[in-house]
């Protein structure tokens, strides 16, 4: 269904898209949850006991006077590849997930840990060079002055929901992500700094906590890691598949329904 364009808001609400976010977390807290532990938050503590064992065995081996092992071997450098692959495929099925988990539940239906995941899979791979193609071009546009940089994450910002919604390619998704965020971008770039603010002041408050109860520890570290990792999965989400609904609705006045029809 297509509304008439005076029945729809004037500019991107950012209240709506927190409120909206919070909404779709509280209705399928232990779907978005399970999806964050098995994609971000196991991954992350598993990698960071790793890493974390291979600090102390350099400091053991500095203290004993044993030659370090090489850091740049033919070893190291697989498993350094292996690694960054499995994150980005591991990622890329969340976010997916997470955005076809929103969608359906502003549509009123109850998602699936299976309908989500099964939607995950299916995008995985376009998902990962879209990806790819947008932290190239972001970390370029950081490294002239900041600025560009900041203006690709925003204009870019609805492409992956783009992609997972509306089956487009990867070029083809920038472009659209391009076309909605156009004149919202303001907005959208508010959105991102209350988000990772909020996402701070968590890591800051749940590191506190862990020191002054159980003071630092390998584990405790890994698993404050995970936590974080997984929160900030989520909340990115979500909010950034709830912000392209609102920007569908803003600029075509799309009604969530049409939007889950994609999916038929």
């Amino acid at each position: 269904m297509t509304m008439a364009s005076f029945d729809r808001p004037a500019r991107f609400r950012i209240g709506r898209v927190f409120g909206d976010t919070f909404s779709v977390l509280g209705r399928n807290f232990g779907l978005c949850i399970g999806l964050a532990a098995i994609f971000s938050g196991i991954p992350t503590f598993l990698y960071q006991l790793w890493s974390g064992a291979q600090v102390e065995a350099a400091l053991v081996s500095a203290e004993t006077g044993a030659p370090p092992s090489p850091a740049f071997d033919a070893t190291s450098i697989l498993g350094g590849l292996i690694v960054f692959v499995v994150y980005m495929v591991l990622a890329a099925i969340l976010q997916a997930a997470l955005v076809r988990t929103t969608i359906e539940d502003l549509n009123g239906q109850q998602p699936t840990f299976g309908d989500s995941l099964s939607r995950g899979l299916a995008v995985v791979l376009p998902i990962i060079g879209l990806s790819i193609l947008m932290y190239l071009g972001i970390a370029i546009g950081f490294m002239l002055i900041i600025i560009p940089g900041i203006y690709l994450l925003v204009r870019w910002s609805a492409a992956i929901p783009v992609l997972v919604h509306e089956r487009l390619g990867i070029l083809e998704s920038m472009k659209r992500s391009a076309d909605l965020t156009k004149g919202s971008r303001w907005r959208i770039f508010g959105l991102m700094v209350i988000i990772y603010i909020a996402l701070i002041v968590v890591q800051i408050a749940l590191g506190l906590l862990v020191i002054a109860v159980t003071g630092v520890s390998s584990i405790i570290g890994a698993l404050l890691a995970a936590l974080v990792s997984a929160v900030a999965a989520v909340l990115i989400s979500i909010a950034m598949a709830v912000a392209y609904v609102e920007l569908r609705y803003v600029k075509e006045g799309t009604d969530v329904k049409e939007l889950a029809e994609i999916f038929a």
